[in-house]
């Protein structure tokens, strides 16, 4: 399976809608503007998939970018996401990472954090963790820690500092609320 995903901004786009559902399955990108789909449903609609989530499977062989009109590489997508979004490098190592080890991550916007992490997956649990990414060389303003700390809190989840040095190397830094 080879899919062609449309690059529009800061999306992929899979018109291929058996292709999509089967991605979809995987925890691979949502069929669009389906506010909270289910993993055992089909969906008969374009699929859209995060710029992490399309040079992920870009650089396992499986998605093939369409950047303005014309087949590119990985390459070449990894070059547009860097000049598109600031700290890309940083979180794409985290993202490469967790899904590595077999971690679904989506955007973490709505808890002011980097990712949302899931152990089993959206639609079968919600997310654990919230993780935020920083550089090894990076000053984190200690205000930044607490905040992500009672967000994470206020929201059940564990907030997660996904450290990453200039090698690539990731360190995880994991938080937890105590009475003292």
């Amino acid at each position: 399976m080879k899919v062609r995903a449309v690059v529009i901004g800061s999306k992929a786009i899979v018109l291929d809608v058996d292709l999509g559902n089967e991605l979809f399955k995987k925890f691979f990108g949502k069929p669009f503007s389906v506010a909270k789909p289910r993993p055992d449903q089909t969906y008969r609609t374009p699929f859209v998939l995060s710029l992490y989530e399309a040079l992920y499977l870009c650089e396992k062989g499986l998605l093939v970018p369409i950047l303005n009109g014309s087949e590119a590489t990985c390459s070449d997508l990894e070059e547009y996401c860097r000049k598109l979004v600031p700290g890309f490098d940083q979180r794409y190592t985290v993202f490469k990472d967790l899904r590595d080890r077999g971690y679904i991550l989506r955007s973490g916007m709505k808890f002011g954090a980097d990712f949302a992490v899931y152990e089993v997956g959206p639609g079968y649990e919600h997310a654990p963790y919230i993780l935020l990414v920083v550089r090894r060389d990076e000053c984190i303003d200690p205000i930044s820690i607490v905040r992500i700390g009672r967000v994470g809190h206020s929201v059940r989840k564990r907030s997660v500092l996904a450290i990453v040095d200039s090698k690539g190397v990731v360190d995880y830094l994991v938080f937890k609320w105590v009475k003292l």
